[in-house]
């Protein structure tokens, strides 16, 4: 009987010596492929870093090109506000003037009036 129990013994401590390799190579693989899963997420990772930075750099990019047109655009409308300004003063002035020259005018036609009004008073004394 030693002889069997030796023999099961053997084969129970090369079962255990092949089922410790085969766990030694799991445990590797496994290792392996979780340091290559590591550096595939790692890539993956930059490229999504890589591809929203540079979204976000055009993006900055753009604003900071917006920025500068609405500061230009803001000069030009001032500029087209204070000529305008000008333009109105401008237009009030000949207004003004075109009514005072009406004014003018009237008057004028008054004391028209009014002089042939005393010429023909005066003539009618000399008579």
């Amino acid at each position: 009987m030693d002889d069997s129990a030796g023999s099961v013994e053997a084969s129970l401590i090369q079962m255990i010596n092949e089922r410790n390799l085969a766990a030694v190579e799991l445990r590797g693989k496994t290792d392996k492929a979780r340091k290559e899963a590591i550096g595939a997420a790692a890539r993956v990772s930059d490229l999504m870093v890589h591809a929203v930075n540079g979204g976000v750099q055009e993006v900055f990019i753009n604003e900071e090109r917006i920025e500068m047109e609405i500061r230009a655009l803001t000069a030009t409308i001032s500029r087209f506000s204070k000529q305008t300004d000008r333009w109105l003063a401008a237009s009030h002035s000949v207004n003004d003037a075109v009514k005072e020259m009406g004014d003018f005018e009237n008057w004028m036609k008054t004391m028209e009036l009014d002089c042939k009004s005393i010429a023909t008073a005066i003539r009618n004394l000399h008579r």
